[in-house]
């Protein structure tokens, strides 16, 4: 059996964000849950390479979803009890069924758009847990499965109801067996491994509301927030622009406002930007080109890869997708010129 690529523990939720609201509300509980999720967020963070690789090895028949949508109870232990397991009919249960359906869009994108089997391209099962431990403000990859709180109910509403947000998370999965040795998740790597979510997160939700590049909000996670807390988690249009998310957005658009040291979701700004710019001109559809082009483009990259390695790697893709030269290799190295980087 082949070895079973090292997956990151990866939030949609970054622990910076939590602290900061914990630090605004003046509701102690509100806090408590707030902090607990920042440390709970970290603590699996750094278990990440001792994860036992039992979930997830189970393969479909080929081109067959296969989706596993289990209970956690509101306890810890993986992956709970089965609520819904694939073809079985929706349940009462909201969260179960928004994880199953998403799960499904999410790999029907892949697999009609980009002719990928699965997460791992060989038809692996889609598992997700539901209502994680109690009011858990997040939601993760944990390196083979899905695993959703249910938010506190004041300022996180539950994860499972944003398709960008199931997206997101199950992109950390195909990067990770797309990458050859997958994108180590710190510094410039750490933010692409972020921004690949995003953008795939993104492309699927727009693919699944049939909307085009002009149509599309390029928003990410809008919904999962309390409309005191902000609209959405990130902008790929306006990455830093408050108004169109939350009080501490600090992802910068460009690298001027590169961060050194940085956490993978501030700096995964700018080749969120780059992408958004690329898909604006190429027109049309982002699932026609521009997500062909970033999809091609991960199996050029290692697990080190900067900013400056995915322009040359997309600048690659898109020759090898539609020649040297071409009006589409030219809107995407423009693409990374609008947000200063250079490919060599």
């Amino acid at each position: 059996m082949s070895a079973h690529p090292p997956g990151c523990t990866c939030f949609i939720i970054p622990p910076k964000m939590l602290r900061k609201l914990a630090e605004q509300t003046g509701d102690a509980s509100e806090r408590h849950c707030l902090l607990d999720a920042a440390e709970i967020s970290a603590h699996l963070r750094g278990q990440r390479s001792v994860a036992p690789v039992v979930l997830g090895i189970a393969a479909a028949a080929a081109g067959e979803k296969s989706r596993n949508v289990y209970d956690a109870q509101n306890k810890s232990a993986l992956p709970g009890k089965l609520a819904r397991g694939e073809g079985g009919k929706a349940v009462t249960d909201a969260a179960v069924n928004q994880a199953y359906d998403g799960a499904g869009a999410t790999y029907d994108f892949y697999r009609e758009v980009l002719k990928r089997n699965s997460i791992d391209g060989k038809g692996m099962r889609l598992d997700s847990t539901v209502h994680y431990q109690t009011r858990f403000n997040n939601a993760f990859w944990n390196g083979q499965q899905m695993v959703y709180g249910d938010g506190d109910g004041k300022l996180f509403l539950g994860f499972t109801g944003a398709l960008d947000v199931i997206a997101h998370e199950l992109t950390h999965g195909v990067t990770q067996y797309a990458v050859p040795g997958g994108l180590v998740y710190e510094d410039q790597s750490g933010a692409l491994n972020e921004s690949i979510s995003d953008v795939f997160g993104s492309v699927v939700k727009q693919w699944t509301l049939k909307q085009n590049v002009e149509q599309a909000d390029w928003l990410i996670g809008a919904g999962i927030m309390a409309p005191t807390v902000g609209k959405a988690l990130r902008s790929m249009a306006d990455p830093g622009n408050q108004a169109l998310t939350w009080s501490g957005d600090d992802q910068p658009k460009n690298m001027s406002g590169y961060v050194e040291n940085g956490d993978v979701h501030t700096n995964s700004g700018i080749p969120n930007h780059a992408f958004y710019a690329a898909a604006i001109a190429l027109k049309g559809n982002s699932w026609d080109k521009a997500g062909p082009i970033w999809y091609k483009a991960l199996g050029l990259l290692t697990p080190n890869a900067t900013f400056a390695d995915m322009a040359k790697a997309t600048s690659e893709s898109a020759a090898l997708l539609y020649g040297a030269d071409s009006a589409e290799q030219h809107a995407v190295l423009a693409a990374w010129k609008v947000v200063g980087v250079s490919v060599s």
